[in-house]
């Protein structure tokens, strides 16, 4: 090396910290770096990432455990970067070194697929350009097309399970907090990394619904053989209450990122309008659409459309039936023709010919699953024990409950399958109750049988009948009738009770009644979890409207309404 060239290389201000020749070269070496002599300092240029990565799999191989503490990656990432000379808290704003930082951050505790594919040069150079230019899906398209030529980056991934959509978020995070800490202009301002094309007010929705998620394969090969097949169209997925349709639609969504809606008729969230600002604004996101501010759905579908470039775009709507819509159209408006490579996954209760509000053209094709139809019953009976199964393994005093009772886990899964008659908010509801000891003086045979006698036993349990559960029945009647989510210290008002009272009797309901926490307002909104319950307390003679004791809170909640109007 020339004498100039060294004493360039002895200043090398990577991290910046100042490194000797020995540990230059040591870094040279490790990373497969050049020099440039055309500024103060050298210019780092990553040629490739192999031995990063190595590093990174020698001091955090992918762990086996479900949860790794923050304690853990952040002592792995410290032993990692002492092993490559990096300095952890001071770092240059070269891009290069950046994404050195990041991909060790990222990386750690990940399997080797997922940092294969971020260490090639081509990925660093599609990373670069989707972040200069706040367009992150243009990263996740040019993955998906190296992906697509590449079989055996392709086959890693598939084989490690990995969502790559996730990772790719993870990682895009990760650069954003190193380039933070760079403090470097060029990275400002900090794109918007969330590659969740829907509205965050579904997330914790998606993610309680797919949290023991399983089985359904015969659902999702019938879905992909639909939009493999058909070049545009809408796929529907008719069943009862309880029987998995939403959280088949979130797992969907889960998976593949697209664009959805949930319609909630408790939390009076099933709206046309409400529908399209979603969909618009996801549309939106996802595609860069210009002047869609105010275009209507069939005007975003053709946007959209557009700018697919032989992808696919799938819509995806759940609880059609809870949708409140005034008219004989469409219910949300949805187009009767679709442009090519548009697509709707819908999901819906049994409907007739009044009810269904679905008109579409002849040349759209509609294809509709039907959960209840014998074709599909062993299937979901499957998945009914599949599910039991994983709940079993996952919870210790559910196993020492049936341990207790002799029984052993086959027949117990068996039992239970046969009494939930396939409804998979039955189990929601059973599992979790027999865990807890509320069935304890029960064995296996006096069990509810179904989902509408599981709720009957529970409102007998909580004696909803007696006189003296009548402030219960009250907080419940303003839940059934509020008609969206609702607050304690509201329903205290209404009632002229302590707040203590009201959040005591929520408590008792706790599986029925959903908290949602407004952040801007600080305050936790509580609406019915399911429409099944919902139908379930309408059907009480406790909660007829015709009784005094309803007429008083129905003139309670008018008066407190006057109050708040004033």
């Amino acid at each position: 090396m020339p004498t100039e060239a060294i004493a360039v290389a002895a200043q090398a201000n990577f991290g910046r910290c100042v490194i000797n020749i020995t540990q230059y070269y040591l870094l040279c070496n490790i990373c497969n770096i050049t020099y440039h002599q055309n500024s103060k300092f050298s210019v780092i240029k990553m040629i490739e990432f192999a031995a990063i990565t190595s590093v990174i799999s020698k001091y955090a191989p992918q762990a086996s455990q479900l949860i790794i503490k923050q304690a853990q990656k952040n002592e792995a990432v410290i032993n990692i970067l002492q092993e490559l000379k990096l300095n952890p808290t001071q770092i240059s704003d070269d891009i290069d070194t950046v994404y050195v930082y990041a991909l060790i951050r990222y990386g750690v505790f990940k399997p080797e697929a997922i940092l294969n594919l971020f260490r090639e040069k081509e990925i660093k150079g599609y990373f670069w350009d989707a972040y200069s230019s706040n367009a992150p899906f243009k990263f996740v398209e040019n993955i998906k097309k190296l992906l697509n030529q590449n079989s055996k980056f392709k086959t890693q991934l598939i084989n490690a399970k990995i969502n790559f959509l996730a990772e790719i978020e993870e990682f895009g995070e990760a650069f954003i907090a190193v380039a933070k800490q760079t403090k470097a202009s060029k990275y400002q301002p900090y794109p918007d990394w969330n590659l969740d094309v829907y509205s965050k007010e579904f997330k914790a929705l998606i993610f309680e619904k797919t949290r023991l998620f399983c089985g359904r394969d015969f659902v999702f090969k019938a879905i992909q053989n639909f939009f493999t097949t058909q070049a545009k169209g809408y796929f529907s997925i008719v069943g009862d209450a309880g029987m998995g349709k939403s959280a088949i639609a979130a797992k969907y969504v889960l998976a593949y990122k697209f664009p959805c809606y949930f319609n909630v008729f408790a939390e009076g969230r099933n709206k046309p309008e409400k529908f399209l600002a979603s969909i618009r604004q996801q549309l939106i996101k996802r595609y860069s659409l210009h002047n869609a501010d105010n275009a209507d759905l069939r005007t975003l579908l053709q946007k959209a459309s557009e700018e697919l470039k032989g992808q696919k775009l799938v819509i995806v709507v759940d609880a059609l039936d809870e949708v409140e819509q005034e008219g004989n159209g469409n219910l949300l408006d949805l187009p009767q023709s679709l442009p090519d490579g548009v697509y709707f996954l819908l999901t819906r209760r049994l409907y007739n010919q009044e009810t269904k509000r679905l008109s579409l053209s002849p040349d759209t094709p509609v294809y509709e699953l039907d959960l209840t139809k014998g074709d599909y019953t062993a299937l979901s009976q499957e998945d009914v024990k599949e599910y039991i199964q994983l709940y079993l393994n996952n919870d210790s005093y559910l196993k020492n409950w049936i341990n207790e009772r002799h029984i052993s886990e086959d027949s117990f899964t068996q039992e239970i399958a046969v009494k939930s008659e396939n409804n998979f908010i039955y189990l929601r509801y059973l599992l979790p109750g027999i865990s807890e000891g509320k069935y304890n003086d029960l064995n296996l045979k006096g069990l509810p049988q179904g989902l509408q006698d599981y709720y009957t036993t529970h409102w007998n349990r909580m004696g909803m009948d007696k006189e003296s559960n009548e402030k219960k029945v009250k907080i419940l009647y303003i839940l059934v009738e509020r008609g969206e989510p609702i607050s304690i210290n509201m329903i205290a008002e209404i009632l002229d009770e302590e707040e203590y009272e009201v959040k005591s009797v929520l408590n008792d309901w706790v599986e029925y009644v959903t908290p949602k926490v407004n952040v801007d307002e600080q305050k936790t909104y509580y609406s019915i979890y399911h429409r099944s319950f919902l139908e379930f307390l309408k059907a009480q003679d406790k909660l007829g409207k015709g009784r005094k004791l309803f007429r008083e809170v129905n003139k309670s909640m008018a008066n407190y309404m006057l109050k708040e109007m004033a």
